[in-house]
């Protein structure tokens, strides 16, 4: 990890390249979760994180879903929606006027059983019907844009 001071220069100069699970259940459902941290404080977020420099996509996405979820998931067992943009005018550190520049490889993925979350990086986390999701205020837009 880099340290605080540096992590936020790369913030301040570059978009930072994420995946997002976007994980259904049987019943349609999406899981999200309460976010803690800035960006997007307080609002429902479809679970990802940030690729680490010279980390492949099959170990980014195991290691966000394995940290995220305590899921054992590969990458290969997903599909890949798109890639969007996000763009945050908050960062990781609360540091004024520093806005967050996202590329967002977003990856499917349907999950049988009855899955019942590790709440790990997430004040909350919970399956929404995909019209709840859409219709409420407490799930960021970014989240919404995933399901035209």
């Amino acid at each position: 990890m880099l340290p605080r001071a540096d992590w936020l220069q790369v913030v301040r100069h570059a978009p930072l390249v994420s995946i997002d699970l976007i994980l259904r259940d049987a019943q349609g459902r999406v899981l999200l979760g309460l976010r803690e941290n800035e960006p997007a404080r307080g609002l429902w977020f479809v679970p990802g994180g940030v690729i680490r420099k010279d980390e492949t996509l099959d170990a980014a996405f195991a290691r966000i879903a394995r940290n995220e979820l305590g899921l054992s998931l590969e990458r290969r067992q997903a599909s890949l929606l798109g890639v969007y943009e996000h763009h945050y005018t908050t960062n990781f550190a609360c540091e004024p006027g520093l806005s967050t520049h996202y590329v967002v490889l977003a990856h499917h993925l349907g999950l049988d059983g009855d899955f019942a979350p590790a709440d790990r990086q997430h004040r909350e986390l919970r399956w929404w019907p995909l019209a709840e999701l859409l219709s409420s205020p407490e799930v960021h837009a970014n989240v919404k844009a995933y399901f035209p």
